[in-house]
């Protein structure tokens, strides 16, 4: 079933709107301590508070700088390694096992490594967004190139194609869908990652700003920069996804 774009963001909202109110009652019944569960008032109203404040608009610069970054190089590195490995039997042997390893690895551990590697700069946060958004864009990529059909591949060896007219007129385009799932995910991802290597060890960014709130029991604050990193995340997905449609014309619903 097709659904109209008012549909698909009417409901969401609507979620929204009920959760809220939800929560408001709560808070206001006093069923949620408001010091350690503030209301979507006391959040709303801290969150205006901090958009006066420099330092939040420098934290949220950094942050999207280390996000960005990492994903440009996760992503990049990511579709380059999955074409190779999706194409190449023999790369795919030798590296695809590796690859599917360190997917199932914690990579979250691996941000005191890169502090230590990279130092408290910028350089340690983009490293870590990009190794944690690195592994969804190959597996993705892979997985698309492998379901590419074969009587497709069939007709244009028939009809003289070469290896490289074959790949950029027919694997390639057939892999874009599930290549593009996983470059969705690796956004996301990619804020993650900037996020924990913030919290591990950094002066400055969104994450640091979130370690000091709570430091100072500014319970709200705290709360509005983690609802500021959601729509962050949210709108860089929505990005993605438009980008997708865009490249994608036959993408339908």
């Amino acid at each position: 079933m097709v659904y109209s774009l008012w549909y698909r963001i009417a409901l969401p909202t609507l979620v929204a709107v009920v959760s809220i109110g939800i929560w408001q009652t709560l808070s206001a019944t006093g069923v949620l301590n408001p010091v350690t569960f503030p209301s979507p008032l006391a959040i709303a109203g801290a969150f205006g508070k901090l958009v006066t404040r420099g330092y939040f608009w420098d934290a949220t610069w950094i942050t999207l700088s280390e996000t960005l970054l990492g994903f440009l190089i996760g992503a990049t590195s990511g579709l380059v390694i999955g074409a190779l490995t999706g194409t190449f039997r023999t790369f795919r042997m030798a590296f695809y096992p590796w690859v599917v390893a360190f997917q199932n690895t914690p990579r979250v551990a691996l941000a005191p490594i890169f502090l230590t590697w990279f130092g408290f700069g910028i350089t340690s946060k983009i490293v870590m967004a990009a190794v944690i958004c690195f592994f969804p864009v190959v597996i993705n990529t892979v997985a698309g190139i492998a379901g590419v059909d074969e009587n497709a591949k069939t007709l244009f060896r028939t009809l003289g194609a070469t290896k490289t007219q074959t790949f950029f007129r027919l694997t390639l385009p057939g892999a874009s869908a599930v290549a593009f799932a996983g470059i969705k995910t690796a956004l996301t991802l990619a804020l993650l990652g900037a996020i924990v290597g913030e919290f591990v060890g950094a002066s400055e960014g969104l994450g640091v700003l979130i370690k000091e709130l709570n430091f100072q029991l500014e319970v709200a604050m705290g709360f509005a920069v983690v609802l500021f990193l959601a729509a962050i995340g949210l709108a860089l997905y929505g990005l993605i996804e438009l980008i997708e449609k865009r490249l994608i014309t036959w993408a339908r619903d």
